[in-house]
């Protein structure tokens, strides 16, 4: 609203003016001359000021007098507040201050309907009347075109702040697109798998990002820089969500076939590369990714060509030594190994069919030999031990074989067979009944008593 006041007001101060400088520049004075009379300003003498008998030769309009010019000032002064009171005081202040000024040059009240007063220019219907009409009908033309001219300037502006706004909101949508542009995308079928370790995880999705949020350039890959055989000539996009000049994305993509080779990825936005992805084909690969964000790589993963895992290998404990190592098949877990001591040598091995485990080996006493070996089977759903054989000399050969019954989903030890002299025959053979002995067989009397 005081935007609007202060454009009338001064579209008044404009009008008024233009208005004052026509009426003076419609006659103009001779140089003055001293034996003129008119040059002083003054009525001369004897005559008056509105009786055209008494104005010097070829004068044919009536001078104004002082009295009629203070009487004209004041009027102009109260039709300029009322009008500029449509803008507020500022335009009322502004209004009268103009129409003042304008009545005391001209003698004259714009807008008022007459051609002066008292017999004033333009008295009497003459000449000046005439062209004081013709200037009033101009002055409101001008008026009305000026406030066309405003609402359309005003229409305009409102168009123009609609378009910024769409325009932020695009922006804004676009920073929320950029600022998880690396994130991964989890879905309901990722969770699922997530919830089976046994299920071979399915290889993270890129989302579909415009390339015109990514800085481009052309880039040559040296041979062996990625275990690439040759020299490679790729694509080079960047994408700097938050603009601190740490990459979140770097995707390289190959020159002739536009596919994407490379994917490296800042997923926890500390300005640290933790995710490096390779591709075949435009197909992921390979997946390498710091998970602690200590700057080393702890998981290595590799994919088949459908996007489900293959093979995965972990640093537990983040020292340097890969720890654990699984490998899938047909999407299932097939085989997994551990090495409990960080000794660089696997210590337990666990084989699965149709997910479900079958056999294990463990190497119980660290000594790089496996002693420990377990058969499962699946009973009502649940997983069990069937049967343990166990190597307690240290020569890589059971010598004690135990068999178990399952009873309410539980492994109840039902027969126990022992190797004592390492021969390959068993010597002791003892039976149990939920779980206690009730019966004891030795093959080599030599063992008796025990």
């Amino acid at each position: 609203m005081m935007l609007r006041g202060f454009k009338t007001a001064a579209l008044l101060v404009f009008v008024v003016v233009t208005l004052g400088l026509t009426a003076c520049g419609g006659k103009q004075a001779d140089p003055a001359d001293p034996n003129d009379p008119s040059a002083t300003g003054l009525p001369p003498v004897g005559g008056s000021p509105s009786d055209p008998s008494t104005l010097p030769p070829g004068d044919t309009e009536p001078r104004i007098g002082v009295a009629q010019r203070a009487q004209s000032a004041v009027e102009g002064m109260v039709m300029g507040a009322v009008i500029g009171s449509q803008a507020g005081p500022i335009g009322a202040a502004v209004g009268a201050g103009a129409f003042l000024i304008y009545s005391a040059i001209t003698g004259h009240v714009p807008l008022s309907g007459g051609g002066g007063r008292g017999g004033g220019r333009g008295g009497g219907g003459g000449r000046g009347s005439g062209s004081e009409a013709d200037r009033e009908a101009t002055l409101e033309d001008q008026i009305h075109r000026e406030t066309e001219r405003q609402t359309e300037l005003e229409s305009q502006i409102e168009d123009e702040l609609r378009r910024q706004e769409e325009l932020l909101n695009d922006i804004d949508q676009e920073d929320q697109q950029i600022a998880s542009a690396a994130r991964e995308v989890v879905t309901d079928e990722n969770l699922e798998d997530r919830a089976d370790p046994r299920i071979a995880p399915k290889a993270p999705k890129d989302r579909d990002l415009p390339m015109s949020i990514f800085e481009e350039e052309r880039v040559v890959i040296p041979k062996k820089t990625w275990g690439n055989k040759k020299k490679l000539t790729v694509i080079k996009r960047t994408l700097d969500a938050d603009r601190d000049g740490n990459p979140e994305q770097i995707r390289y993509f190959d020159e002739e076939t536009g596919k994407l080779v490379r994917k490296e990825q800042d997923q926890t936005y500390d300005g640290k590369l933790d995710v490096w992805q390779s591709y075949e084909d435009g197909v992921i690969s390979s997946r390498i990714v710091d998970a602690n964000d200590d700057g080393n790589p702890d998981i290595w993963e590799s994919y088949a060509p459908d996007g489900r895992m293959t093979a995965r290998t972990i640093d537990r404990d983040a020292d340097g030594i890969q720890d654990a190592f699984y490998r899938y098949d047909g999407g299932s877990l097939i085989e997994e190994k551990h090495d409990s001591n960080n000794d660089g040598k696997v210590d337990l091995v666990v084989a699965y069919e149709n997910r479900e485990r079958v056999r294990s080996e463990e190497d119980r006493s660290r000594n790089g030999k496996t002693d420990t070996w377990t058969i499962y089977k699946t009973v009502d759903g649940n997983e069990t031990v069937v049967r343990i054989e166990r190597d307690t000399s240290g020569d890589g050969n059971p010598d004690i074989f135990e068999s178990f019954e399952v009873a309410d989903g539980k492994s109840i030890l039902a027969k126990r067979e022992e190797d004592k002299n390492g021969d390959g025959s068993v010597d002791i053979t003892s039976i149990y009944r939920n779980g206690k002995l009730v019966k004891r067989e030795i093959s080599d009397p030599a063992l008796v008593p025990l």
